[in-house]
């Protein structure tokens, strides 16, 4: 472990509409074996679906919830959890079971022994993932092709969920998201600083629009402008 390894994660689950899933996740969570010690903060953004009694039923002292009266987008929920969070390490977790929270030790590995900053689960590092919407892959690939043109830099997988970053980092970017732009405005605000970011292989299992997928093909191109924003004014 480095000298100065951080000893504590919070983890952020912005969470709009999963009843059927956000207790599982966060059992989930809870059962995993980590090297540094845990807080949960779930921001629930003006779920309608009955969410916040599923979060009324949980009692856990490392989970705390929050709540946004309207819904204002994951990027909101996001900032709102970041304002409690006291870890020294800060993770986005989402709350759709198509991350596996197993493995969130891979991404603590380079923050706690090489003391990378930075570390994102890249999807594509692995290759023998479930086949996700095409539009969804390749809007994926787009995006992290694009992020590697306008910083000079070599992400695999921009759009991934699972983004850890040192607590005192993200929060001095100065974060302005309010929806799904979260991830783009993170991502180029910290390249445009000159900080790498490490990625690890992750499993994924993507969900049907059926299931409750909420991402659209204007996000993507929301993420692509949102990039080029922060690359010409910062």
């Amino acid at each position: 472990m480095a000298e100065h390894a951080p000893l504590s994660l919070t983890i952020i689950i912005p969470v709009y509409n999963e009843a059927k899933t956000v207790r599982a996740v966060v059992d989930r969570l809870l059962s995993v074996p980590l090297p540094v010690s845990l807080e949960i903060i779930v921001v629930d953004d003006g779920s309608t679906d009955g969410t916040d009694k599923a979060l009324a039923a949980l009692s856990h002292p490392k989970v705390k919830t929050l709540r946004h009266e309207r819904n204002q987008g994951k990027g909101a929920a996001i900032r709102t959890g970041l304002t409690g969070a006291t870890g020294d390490l800060t993770l986005i977790q989402d709350a759709d079971m198509e991350y596996d929270p197993g493995e969130i030790p891979l991404l603590l590995e380079p923050a706690l022994k090489q003391g990378a900053p930075v570390v994102y689960g890249s999807r594509i590092l692995k290759g023998d993932n479930p086949a996700s919407y095409a539009r969804y892959y390749w809007g994926g690939r787009l995006v992290s092709w694009w992020t590697n043109l306008l910083f000079a830099s070599a992400v695999t997988d921009e759009p991934t969920c699972y983004k850890l970053f040192r607590t005192e980092l993200l929060r001095s970017l100065g974060l302005k998201c309010t929806g799904f732009e979260f991830c783009p405005e993170a991502t180029g605000k910290v390249l445009l600083r000159g900080i790498p970011i490490a990625e690890v292989p992750i499993s994924y299992r993507p969900r049907r629009i059926e299931e409750g997928k909420k991402i659209r093909w204007k996000d993507g191109v929301i993420a692509l402008w949102t990039l080029l924003k922060v690359r010409l004014w910062g």
